[in-house]
């Protein structure tokens, strides 16, 4: 499996011939849009910023968008959504919080979250490989937040995102809770045995959008 930061909130993610976009920006973005094809879009909150999942069609290729809490099966994969809450520009909304897995590796994805992890989460998830987690405050977690919250999780790796780039300083801030190391990467390829003997390692990767 090969997994891309593309930028704040958005994520690819690659297995065999599936593609999985998560919280892709629409061409109403300030951020800069995605151009691949993806067979599955996540889309965590109803802001152009995370819902450019209808602009991922490529060829005959028609993404299967999914916007909101509920539970989801296609090409294979089952998806579990739980509505959380963010502040995200300013504004409370509706936060889906995703659950699901490929080639053996279980995620969740916390999207624009802020506040207390929903109850519904714990129902959705037994283990946690990697957590996704938002580190850049106005609206959703900060660093000691994000922190605090990943460590309760007990993830195996954990992927911070929306900051800019390896100068923000809320991911000095996050790193800083940690104790760990800046030594960020373009991608990441990782397999299911990879994670043995993983405790809550944090994983920087490059923004590449």
């Amino acid at each position: 499996m090969i997994l891309t930061y593309l930028g704040h909130q958005a994520f690819k993610i690659q297995f065999g011939d599936l593609t999985i976009a998560i919280d892709p920006p629409s061409k109403d973005s300030s951020f800069k849009s995605s151009k691949f094809g993806a067979d599955i879009v996540l889309q965590s909150v109803h802001h152009e910023d995370m819902n450019g999942g209808k602009d991922l069609a490529f060829g005959d290729r028609a993404p299967f968008v999914i916007s909101g809490p509920g539970e989801y099966e296609t090409k294979d994969i089952f998806i579990k959504g739980v509505a959380g809450t963010t502040g995200y520009d300013g504004e409370k909304r509706i936060n889906t919080i995703y659950s699901f897995t490929v080639d053996g590796i279980s995620m969740l994805f916390l999207g624009g979250q802020e506040g207390p992890i929903p109850a519904g989460v714990a129902d959705i998830i037994d283990t946690v490989d990697l957590l996704f987690v938002p580190i850049g405050g106005k609206g959703v977690y900060d660093a000691k937040e994000a922190y605090k919250v990943a460590m309760n999780l007990e993830p195996k790796m954990v992927v911070p995102m929306h900051f800019k780039d390896i100068k923000d300083e809320t991911l000095k801030a996050f790193l800083k809770e940690d104790g760990a190391t800046l030594s960020p990467l373009d991608k990441l390829t990782i397999k299911r045995k990879d994670l043995e003997n993983k405790e809550g390692e944090v994983v920087v990767l490059l923004p590449q959008a």
